[in-house]
């Protein structure tokens, strides 16, 4: 079987505040977004993972695609596969591609060997895997609260091109995490995303973006650049490095961008 796990961007992100069991209370849009890696997963007589495409920095133990086999082998007795991952979605970029992985191993498996799993079981395996895996059993946008992993959809509806760049660097959402100020939103992130597409510049906010762009001043370029060239919005997804803008038509632009990658990807 193969399937191609998509990545997402945030259309917002407030961390409200840091809560006693360690994690922050956040509220973010996710947006899913048609840049894909490429996933196969065949029976087989031993478990067996392999990669390719773009290198995957973490141990092959640490891969969210095993912790979700032996997640679900644990409560499902899953037959031994083998899988390998076309890693297209870039690493430490805050575009989802480890999460989207491990909900599609997760989906995948409930297919292939007819576990008859639910939609709710599924978010909640999810669940212990990340805190932006669920969003990833889903195909719509979703106000994720909680940690991230409580949804509810969202009616927005993006038009046009979206451009993504990531500049050479790879952030860490833990380390992203213990720096940020936590903080109440001014105003409710659903409110905001109610508004006109060219209202959202002076409203909708990353809190993340503060500490990220003291540390890394090519990502914050990278936003304003795309912001020169025309964006109607734009903005760092999750805790970077990757930012996006949403424009009306494909700037080609790719040659302003020689310092990192770069993707322009139709949202009609």
């Amino acid at each position: 079987m193969i399937r191609f796990p998509h990545s997402k961007i945030n259309l917002g992100l407030h961390i409200v505040r840091r809560r006693s069991d360690g994690f922050h209370e956040l509220e973010t849009c996710f947006y899913p977004v048609p840049l894909r890696d490429v996933l196969e997963i065949i029976p087989a007589a031993r478990l067996e993972f392999t990669a390719s495409g773009i290198p995957i920095p973490a141990e092959t133990a640490q891969n969210l695609c095993l912790k979700a086999y032996h997640l679900l082998q644990k409560n499902y007795s899953v037959p031994p596969v083998k899988i390998h991952l076309l890693k297209k979605i870039p690493t430490g970029a805050g575009l989802g591609g480890g999460s989207s992985n491990a909900a599609f191993v997760l989906m995948m498996l409930n297919e292939i060997f007819e576990l008859k799993i639910s939609e709710n079981q599924l978010l909640n395996l999810a669940a212990q895997l990340g805190s932006d895996v669920p969003f990833f059993i889903k195909t719509s946008p979703q106000l994720g609260s909680g940690r991230g992993e409580i949804l509810a959809p969202l009616p927005v509806v993006l038009k046009g091109c979206l451009v993504l760049a990531k500049p050479p660097v790879f952030i860490s959402s833990a380390e992203a995490f213990r720096k940020a100020t936590p903080k109440p939103p001014l105003l409710p992130l659903k409110k905001i995303l109610e508004m006109p597409l060219k209202d959202w510049k002076e409203k909708l906010v990353n809190d993340f973006e503060p500490v990220i762009f003291k540390e890394h001043l090519n990502i914050a370029e990278a936003k304003e650049k795309l912001l020169r060239l025309g964006a109607l919005y734009a903005s760092m997804s999750g805790s970077g490095s990757a930012v996006y803008g949403i424009f009306d038509k494909a700037p080609r632009a790719a040659s302003q961008f020689k310092d990192c990658d770069y993707w322009e990807l139709d949202l009609d």
